[in-house]
C-alpha cells in the first residue's frame, strides 16, 4: 500500500517535537500510558448516556510487554480504540487531539479528566523507537486496522485482525549507540522504574509479566524461579482519599515511599481545594536539613501531577524560596500546561495554587509553634535560618509573613523565644528590643557591653546566626518597638547620676581622649568614656548602621570589599585602669601610647576581631611586665 504522507506543515515539524519539545526520552512512556488511559475514560464517558454499554472497572487495564529478542515494547490497552479514521484523523495528522475533542464535547459530564489535549504525546514514541505500529479495533466495529510509521516519511493505514476492543502500540527499540543505551526500554526493573515515576496514579491496572527469583517458602537458602503478572501502579493516589481514612502511618509510608527524606516529617499538610482551582496536596514539614539543603545544588519544589500523571518533578513556582524546605506534591486537573506537559503556563491557577500553598503553610508553622513547641523547635534549629533569609531577601518585602515565625535565644529565659513573647515581657520604661551578637550564647554572655542593658533588667536576645542582623535590620521593628545592638552608641536607657559623673570626667579631662583617639586615627573614630561599662575597662560600641559583627561577616565575604564598622573605644572612668591612664597623660606620653593600643587591642579580642600586628601586642605585654 502506498504510504500517506503526514499532513502537517513540514517533516521538520516531526524532527522538532522528536527532537526538543521532550528533554527526557523516558516520558514517552508517560504518553503512552496517559493515551491508553484517556481511550479507557472515553468508554466510561460513553457508559454515562448509553444504557446499552455498561463499564465494568475491572475488565480495564494497560499492559506493558518487553520482548528483548525482537527489541519491542508493547503498550496494549482494553480501551475505545480507533477506527480507520481515527488512526487517519489523530496519528495522520500531528498536533491534532482526539482526546481534545472528545473532551470538550463530554465537558459537562462528571468523574473523569481525558489528560492528552495536545495530539503530540504520541509521537514521543519516536525518541526510542524506529518504527511504530499500531493495532486497534474501535468500539462497535468489527475490522480492526494497522497503522505503521518510521517517522517523518508517513504511514500506512491497512486492516488487519485483532480479537478484542482496544489499542496495541508497538515500539521498534532503537539500536544502541556510542552515547544512548536504548537496552534500558527493554529492562523490567527500568520499565517499573518510569511507570512508578509518572505514572503510578493512573486509575486503571498497568499490568506487565514479570520474571525474577525469590526465597522458596520452607526452605532456607533456596531460591525459585517465578513468572507472574503484576500491577505495577498503585491507581488510588492518598491525596483523594478521605483525611478520616489516613492514619499518620500512612502519610509517613507516603514520605518514605516517594523518597521526600530519610527523617521523619515533623508535621504533614493535607489540603483538597474545591474553590476558585481545585487541587490536592500533600505536603510535610521535615525535620532535618538534606545534607546539600544550603548549597546551589539544593532544587527546592513540589512534584506537580495533572490528573494523576507526573508533569513535574520539582515545581519550584510553587513554593517561595523561604519555605523551600517542604516537600510533597501538587495534582490539579485543570492546570494549562504547554505542548509537551513537561512545563507549565505562568498563569492565574498557578499563582492561585501557590498562594494559597503558602498560606497554609504558614498557618501549619503558627500551630506548631503554638502547640507542638518542642517539634516547632527541633525544625526551626533545621530550617530557622532559612526563614530568617527570607525576611532578608527580596528588601524584606515577607517580613509580615515570617516576622512571628522566628526565635531568639533569650538572656532571660535561657531557652529560644518569639518577638512576641519577648515583647509581652517588656517594662513600661524600656524603649527598645535589645540583642547581642557573637559567635556562641558563651562568648555573649561575657560581651562587656551587655552589663548596662542586664543592669536595668531588660531582655537581650542572643544572634549567633550570621544571618541574624542582616534579618532584623531589615525588619527595622517589631509591633512598634525597635530593635538595638547593645553596642550601639544610643542605647536609649535614661541618664543617672552616674551617667552625669561620666559626662563630667569626659569634659574634664577632654584632652586625654582627643590624645588617644589621635593616636588610633583610622582604626577608631573616637574614644570617649563609657555610660555602659560596669565592671570592664574598655569595649568597643558603634556609630552608624554596619556592626562589628556584620563588618566580620561581610569581610568573610568574597569581593566584599573594604566594609568596616565605624567604632567607638570606651573607657570605664570607674575603673582603676582609667586612673593609669590619667597618670601616664601627666607623666609619661610614651607609657599612655603604650597602653591606649594595649586597650584598643583588647577590645579587639573580646569582640573576636584579629589584631593587626601580634608580635607588637606580645612585645607591648612585655613591656608592662617588666
Amino acid at each position: 500500500m502506498a504510504k500517506k504522507q503526514f499532513q502537517a506543515e513540514s517533516k521538520r515539524l516531526l524532527e522538532m517535537m522528536i527532537n526538543s519539545i521532550y528533554t527526557q526520552r523516558e516520558i514517552f512512556l508517560r504518553e503512552l500510558i496517559s493515551n491508553a488511559s484517556d481511550a479507557i475514560d472515553k468508554i466510561y464517558y460513553r457508559a454515562l448516556t448509553d444504557d446499552a454499554l455498561t463499564f465494568d472497572r475491572d475488565s480495564y487495564f494497560i499492559k506493558i510487554t518487553a520482548d528483548k529478542e525482537s527489541r519491542t515494547l508493547t503498550i496494549s490497552d482494553t480501551g475505545i480504540g480507533m477506527t480507520e479514521e481515527d488512526l487517519e484523523n489523530n496519528l495522520g495528522i500531528i498536533a491534532k487531539s482526539g482526546s481534545l475533542a472528545f473532551k470538550k464535547e463530554n465537558e459537562a459530564k462528571e468523574g473523569h479528566n481525558i489528560i492528552g489535549q495536545f495530539g503530540v504525546g504520541f509521537y514521543s514514541a519516536f525518541m526510542v523507537a524506529d518504527e511504530v505500529t499500531v493495532v486497534s479495533k474501535a468500539l462497535g466495529s468489527e475490522q480492526a486496522y494497522k497503522w505503521e510509521s518510521t517517522g517523518a516519511d508517513g504511514y500506512t493505514i491497512v486492516p488487519c485482525e485483532k480479537d478484542s476492543i482496544g489499542t496495541d502500540i508497538t515500539l521498534k527499540i532503537k539500536p544502541n549507540t556510542e552515547d544512548d543505551n536504548y537496552d534500558e526500554y527493554l529492562e523490567q526493573y527500568r520499565l517499573r522504574s518510569i511507570i512508578k515515576k509518572y505514572s503510578d496514579f493512573i486509575r486503571y491496572p498497568i499490568k506487565m509479566d514479570v520474571t525474577g527469583s525469590r526465597p522458596k517458602e520452607g526452605a532456607d537458602n533456596e531460591f525459585e524461579e517465578y513468572a507472574e503478572e503484576q500491577t505495577l501502579n498503585s491507581m488510588v493516589p492518598i491525596w483523594r482519599k478521605n483525611k478520616s481514612e489516613l492514619t499518620q502511618e500512612d502519610y509517613n509510608n507516603f514520605y518514605f515511599e516517594k523518597r521526600y527524606g530519610f527523617d521523619k516529617p515533623v508535621k504533614h499538610i493535607h489540603i483538597s481545594a474545591d474553590g476558585a482551582v481545585v487541587y490536592n496536596a500533600i505536603l510535610y514539614i521535615p525535620e532535618n536539613t538534606p545534607f546539600d539543603y544550603y548549597t546551589k545544588e539544593y532544587e527546592k519544589g513540589l512534584e506537580l501531577y495533572s490528573g494523576g500523571v507526573l508533569i513535574m518533578d520539582k515545581c519550584s513556582d510553587l513554593l517561595p524560596d523561604y519555605f523551600g524546605f517542604v516537600k510533597g506534591m501538587v495534582d490539579s486537573e485543570n492546570l494549562s500546561l504547554n505542548i509537551s506537559r513537561e512545563l507549565l503556563q505562568h498563569d492565574r491557577q498557578l499563582q492561585l495554587i501557590a498562594k494559597n500553598i503558602k498560606n497554609k503553610i504558614k498557618s501549619a508553622l503558627q500551630s506548631l509553634l503554638k502547640d507542638e513547641r518542642d517539634n516547632y523547635e527541633k525544625f526551626y534549629q533545621s530550617f530557622g535560618r532559612q526563614l530568617k533569609f527570607g525576611v532578608y531577601n527580596d528588601y524584606g518585602a515577607n517580613k509580615d509573613t515570617l516576622q512571628d515565625l522566628l526565635l531568639f535565644y533569650s538572656s532571660k529565659e535561657k531557652k529560644l523565644v518569639t518577638l512576641d513573647e519577648y515583647i509581652s515581657r517588656m517594662p513600661e520604661d524600656q524603649k527598645y528590643i535589645y540583642y547581642a551578637a557573637g559567635e556562641s550564647i558563651a562568648r555573649i554572655e561575657k560581651l562587656p557591653q551587655t552589663e548596662i542593658v542586664s543592669d536595668k533588667g531588660y531582655e537581650i536576645l542572643y544572634f549567633t546566626d550570621d544571618i541574624d542582623e542582616f534579618a532584623v535590620k531589615m525588619l527595622t521593628s517589631y509591633k512598634e518597638k525597635e530593635f538595638k545592638s547593645v553596642s550601639s552608641g544610643d542605647l536609649g536607657i535614661e541618664p543617672d547620676a552616674e551617667d552625669e559623673d561620666h559626662s563630667a570626667e569626659e569634659t574634664a579631662n577632654g584632652d586625654l581622649f582627643a590624645h588617644m583617639g589621635t593616636l588610633l586615627s583610622g582604626k577608631v573614630t573616637k574614644v570617649k568614656a563609657s555610660k555602659r561599662l560596669k565592671s570592664h575597662p574598655v569595649c568597643l560600641s558603634t556609630e552608624g548602621e554596619v556592626t562589628i559583627e556584620m563588618e566580620k561577616i561581610l569581610k568573610a565575604m568574597p569581593n566584599s570589599g573594604d566594609v568596616k564598622a565605624d567604632k567607638v573605644l570606651e573607657i570605664n572612668v570607674n575603673h582603676p585602669v582609667y586612673a593609669s591612664l590619667k597618670a601616664a597623660f601627666e607623666q609619661d606620653k610614651t607609657k599612655l601610647d603604650l597602653y591606649t593600643n594595649l586597650l584598643f587591642n583588647q577590645a579587639l579580642l573580646i569582640e573576636g576581631l584579629p589584631v593587626q600586628d601580634p608580635v607588637e601586642f606580645t612585645n607591648d605585654i612585655c613591656k608592662i611586665m617588666v
